[in-house]
């Protein structure tokens, strides 16, 4: 996997996990701030200013997410700081970006995936500023100097989080709550993207290592954010016999269904341990501000900003939430031992051992790394016995693209 060079000096070190959870109001569309803590930064820091660009606002787990790792990193950096929030995948993007850098901003960076085209045309308008964007693709065969792309190994975090719940499927076998013929996951996903199939896939594995039996439905809702789309989709998948669920989709639409239903539920983006007491286990996120951090100290230091920049466990980028209260016992020290392994380099999360594609076992696959127009596959990603995702030599995004044998998928629409 990547190794993430360690730039990230007192400004990183005065960075903390946060609790996140779902929230009410709205946000403002444009909000200044200067941060009055500087005392953690070099002194050059306080020089620089951050634009940042966001799909939705606070009500958005994934969004809120990014709005607090970024107000954390700026704030303990001591820069000054504009959020523009509710800014669609189209040219309104592109408008904000130029807004930004007109601004005055040193770095501008967006959040979603349908950012990307729009943040590269900025940068090549506004070549002294730089322009970072989380989830894109193209920074590596754009050849531009003042763009990158940036993402983490979440599908890391996210089979830590499958260990809960095949912990939580062994404790429910157990307590004769179920069979092991009926350990069925359902899983609540927006689009058949790459990113979500590596996520439910990442889970997935790590349910199996524990609970051997786990199976997955997994049914798609065509939006990063619809709560009445995922509450359907959650509802629908505990009708058709699933005894636990996850999801990757923003709203707390699949986790409050899961409360009403008394389904054990792992979340994504923070703790809905406020919100659903009685069946939350755990939630998996990326931690953004050790990004953020990194992204100002190179700036404010004249250092280059990676290309591709991907976070791990190490640097803090991917983080588990505590354990609700429907966890079962053994499950923190299930996780740790996981993850010391990973951190070794012991584990692999796609260890083609301990998966098939239609019955076989993959000894080579060529992904689309590049992602040209007819997303042809130009690059193998099968090394040393597994699918390197995030590989050092590849993109930051996810590109698992692979269905694998357990899984079932209700629909393929989106």
């Amino acid at each position: 996997m990547r190794k993430i060079k360690k730039v990230l000096s007192a400004v990183l070190a005065a960075t903390m996990v946060m609790a996140l959870c779902a929230c009410g109001g709205t946000a403002e569309t444009e909000t200044a701030a200067k941060a009055t803590d500087t005392e953690a930064a070099p002194a050059a820091a306080s020089d620089v200013k951050v634009g940042f660009i966001f799909l939705h606002d606070e009500n958005s787990t994934y969004d809120l997410n990014f709005i607090n790792g970024a107000t954390q990193a700026c704030e303990a950096a001591g820069v000054e700081y504009m959020l523009k929030t509710n800014i669609p995948e189209g040219q309104e993007c592109y408008e904000a970006a130029c807004e930004l850098a007109d601004a005055g901003c040193d770095i501008v960076f967006a959040d979603s995936f349908g950012h990307e085209d729009y943040m590269i045309e900025a940068a090549k308008e506004y070549p002294n500023v730089q322009f970072c964007h989380a989830t894109g693709t193209k920074a590596h065969t754009e050849g531009l100097s003042n763009y990158h792309n940036a993402f983490a190994t979440i599908f890391e975090g996210r089979y830590l989080a499958g260990i809960a719940a095949g912990m939580k499927l062994n404790e429910m076998i157990a307590n004769g709550e179920i069979t092991a013929d009926q350990t069925k996951i359902g899983y609540v996903g927006a689009y058949t993207y790459a990113e979500v199939i590596s996520g439910y896939t990442s889970f997935f594995l790590g349910a199996r290592s524990v609970c051997p039996t786990a199976t997955m439905e997994v049914t798609f809702t065509g939006s990063w954010y619809d709560e009445t789309a995922e509450k359907e989709g959650a509802n629908k998948l505990i009708e058709d016999g699933c005894v636990l669920l996850s999801q990757h989709a923003d709203s707390m639409g699949a986790p409050t269904a899961c409360e009403k239903a008394g389904v054990p539920d792992i979340s994504y983006n923070g703790s809905t341990a406020s919100a659903c007491p009685n069946t939350f286990i755990v939630s998996s996120r990326i931690d953004w501000a050790p990004y953020f951090a990194y992204i100002i100290d190179a700036v404010a230091n004249g250092k280059e900003i990676a290309t591709d920049w991907v976070g791990t466990l190490e640097t803090g980028s991917v983080v588990l939430t505590d354990l609700g209260s429907a966890a079962a016992e053994g499950t923190a020290e299930a996780i740790e031992e996981a993850e010391k392994a990973m951190n070794a380099g012991t584990l692999h999360v796609f260890d083609t051992t301990t998966f098939t594609v239609n019955g076989e076992t993959l000894t080579s696959y060529m992904a689309d790394v590049d992602t040209d127009p007819e997303y042809t596959a130009d690059t193998e990603v099968i090394t040393d016995g597994y699918f390197a995702e995030s590989g050092s030599e590849f993109r930051s995004a996810p590109y698992f693209d692979l269905q694998i044998d357990g899984i079932s998928l209700l629909d393929t629409a989106y």
